[in-house]
């Protein structure tokens, strides 16, 4: 939308449609503060089809909705994300962008950071309608993301993520033995803050289920490489679970063992080895199978051979 200082009305196509009406908003309202978009949906100023909605009313194609008059907010520009040192592109086709993240790029902007690699995409692809992560990876976790072209797409692959059908593994190297081949490791997690303001998850009763099936790679010296497949897909999960059972993730500055990282700092390993290594789900809307890989990183596969074996 150019102008927002006028009410307006827009018709929902293909592209939006089954999209809840509160993000649609803050799609097509760049520059509005959130909390304005929710205060106007809030006092019935936004209309569907003529009648009041919540901010969870999905949308239908054919839709016509109407925005108020709208303020932008006045802020500092934010840097305009870089075009070049893209992360490599593992796939593309008209539905879905597979790209291999490196450590150190956040996946979005916020949070201190002014942007991440779905800014530098939509930067890169001026052209492209519709962009979105189907899903994250931490900042300090290298290895395999989709971004999804099509909300017909992200849909999709958001329900089969729920449905356990798209079938994620990780490397990860911890200090010490792990005693079994493999491991199914269930524990409940619940996010929590910390009196300094920091977001952690943790381990506690009243969280939600998580699940991971550890396998037992290759033992090197001391350490052990694992590979680990999301069950479920909590935030941090690898890295609290392998924490909770006192393995944690070499280089891991928020849950690992701080001494270690600085030994390891020493030796080489400067940030955490854990590394989305391979994907497999079917198609979104074709239905055809896919499966990619992506080897580690240099440095990580430096480390692991500075190891004695």
């Amino acid at each position: 939308m150019k102008d927002l200082s006028n009410a307006s009305t827009l018709e929902v196509d293909s592209g939006s449609a089954g999209q809840r009406v509160d993000n649609f908003l803050m799609r097509v309202c760049k520059g509005v503060p959130r909390s304005h978009i929710y205060r106007v949906l809030r006092t019935g100023q936004v209309r569907v089809n003529s009648a009041r909605v919540q901010a969870t009313h999905r949308l239908c194609v054919g839709d016509r909705v109407r925005i108020p008059p709208l303020h932008l907010e006045k802020r500092v520009r934010k840097p305009v994300p870089p075009g070049a040192g893209l992360p490599p592109v593992i796939f593309e086709d008209e539905a879905l962008l597979i790209v291999n993240k490196p450590a150190g790029l956040a996946v979005h902007g916020g949070s201190g950071v002014s942007f991440g690699a779905i800014e530098q995409f939509r930067a890169s692809r001026p052209g492209l309608k519709f962009l979105e992560l189907a899903h994250r990876l931490d900042r300090d976790t290298s290895g395999l993301l989709i971004l999804a072209k099509k909300r017909s797409a992200l849909t999709a692959l958001h329900a089969a993520l729920r449905a356990g059908r798209v079938r994620k593994r990780y490397l990860a190297l911890v200090k010490g033995p792990w005693r079994d081949d493999s491991r199914r490791v269930k524990l409940p997690l619940r996010k929590y803050v910390t009196q300094s303001g920091e977001r952690r998850v943790g381990v506690h009763r009243e969280g939600r289920d998580s699940e991971t099936v550890i396998r037992r790679e290759q033992t090197r010296g001391a350490y052990t490489l694992l590979s680990a497949e999301l069950l479920t897909g909590r935030t941090h999960q690898i890295r609290v679970q392998l924490a909770h059972l006192g393995c944690p993730i070499a280089g891991d500055d928020k849950y690992g063992d701080f001494d270690l990282n600085r030994e390891l700092a020493r030796r080489g390993l400067k940030r955490m080895f854990l590394h989305a290594e391979a994907l497999e789900f079917d198609h979104p809307l074709s239905g055809e199978g896919l499966s990619f890989r992506a080897p580690l990183p240099d440095a990580l596969a430096g480390f692991l051979t500075s190891l004695s074996a």
